[in-house]
């Protein structure tokens, strides 16, 4: 998926029940993985993008469950 900068995306997660206190979820989170475009790139998929050595950007979320 492309976007542009500062262009928001809105994320839905769920998952199955689970008996919550009796898991460890200290560690639980989602980790994001993006690669930017080069600059100048239109707003097309190139998979030659993804096959270099560019460098690859990680954002952890911590997952605050609702019990």
């Amino acid at each position: 998926m492309l976007r542009y900068p500062k262009e928001a995306v809105l994320l839905a997660v769920s998952c199955d029940a689970f008996a919550y206190g009796q898991e460890d979820t200290n560690n639980d989170r989602i980790t994001i993985e993006w690669t930017n475009t080069p600059d100048g790139a239109a707003k097309q998929f190139r998979r030659e993008w993804f096959q270099g050595d560019g460098m690859v950007r990680r954002k952890n979320l911590p997952i605050e469950y609702n019990p």
